[in-house]
């Protein structure tokens, strides 16, 4: 019987508003160099509320790492960076064991994705065998190397990177590794007002270099607690097993999301829930994040192929079809 959720205290509405202050700090901290992308950015603090991992899907130059880097400097947390590229190895990502002579032993020495924000870069430039390397750290937190396991210190977030426009000498992500992103992005070009803002500030200074932290990591795994004991109500846990059951049921869909699609479609559904100020789950929480959150977990008919129906389509169609339950509380 699964009980342990509900043995939570609940979240009091001060504790709520203080989360909601604390994200919208980072959130605003990274507004501050990525401009005119708040819901972009809003949806990263949200994964990392949720403790869930982003693939950003977009065209070179649009500040991919940019936003990477001024995440991880606003939560004060270690940034790494991970250039995939063909000739990457398993160890090049999670470390190797190294002989010392001294101690006659061998030592570990971490590789780039012991870090709280680690920016995985054109991940689809990189073999399946590398691609893999990543599987265990992104689901437990943790990597094993010759037989030792290594913890990864929380909180720990990749955001990969993937050009959508580009794919000669790349290896698709396959759908067991995608599945483990909570949310797919894309930042796309900036607004013209935007743009020239950027231009005059990046070719006068570094607007990265003045970014300071604006909440600790520990303060961030103190959030991820308490997002774990916002409420869901019966009927809303009931509606997004019915929204993964219609996404294996379409025609144009040839395989569905998974299981681990509703969890990850609720935690995040749970921290955009405190973002807006609430202790529980409204039915507009879930609509909000679908797209993001399902449409890299499916893959689409060969008939819905050939009508050119994105997978971002295929789910906002589905929202319109499964019902809404009726007032959550």
């Amino acid at each position: 019987m699964q009980t342990g959720a509900r043995t939570r205290p609940v979240l009091g509405d001060g504790e709520v508003q203080e989360i909601a202050r604390r994200a919208n700090l980072v959130g605003s901290n990274v507004g501050s160099v990525i401009l005119g992308k708040e819901e972009v950015i809003a949806s990263c603090v949200v994964a990392l509320l949720a403790g869930g991992h982003v693939i950003i899907e977009d065209y070179p130059g649009v500040g991919k790492t940019l936003l990477a880097k001024a995440l991880a400097r606003s939560v004060g947390g270690r940034f790494s960076r991970i250039q995939f590229t063909p000739d990457l190895l398993p160890s090049d990502v999670t470390g190797v064991s190294v002989f010392d002579q001294k101690s006659a032993g061998f030592e570990f020495r971490p590789g780039p994705i012991f870090a709280n924000v680690v920016l995985a870069d054109e991940i689809n430039r990189s073999s399946p065998k590398t691609q893999a390397s990543l599987l265990e750290c992104m689901e437990e937190g943790q990597a094993t190397i010759d037989n030792v396991t290594h913890a990864i210190v929380a909180p720990f977030m990749i955001l990969a990177t993937q050009n959508p426009i580009e794919y000669e000498g790349t290896y698709p992500l396959p759908e067991a590794q995608l599945d483990r992103f909570m949310m797919r992005l894309s930042l796309g070009y900036p607004s013209s007002d935007a743009e020239e803002v950027i231009l005059d500030s990046q070719t006068t200074g570094d607007p990265f270099a003045a970014l300071e932290p604006v909440i600790s990591s520990a303060e961030v795994l103190e959030m991820q607690e308490a997002v774990l004991r916002v409420d869901v109500a019966p009927s809303l846990r009931r509606y997004v097993v019915e929204l993964l059951e219609a996404t294996r049921t379409s025609r144009d869909i040839y395989l569905g999301a998974s299981p681990r699609a509703g969890i990850s479609l609720l935690r995040a559904a749970k921290a955009l829930a405190v973002l807006r100020g609430r202790e529980f789950v409204v039915p507009q929480d879930l609509k909000d994040l679908a797209v993001r959150v399902l449409s890299h977990r499916i893959i689409l008919s060969p008939d819905a192929d050939t009508r050119h129906r994105a997978q971002e389509a295929v789910i906002a169609r589905l929202l319109e079809t499964v019902p809404i339950p009726g007032p959550a509380r």
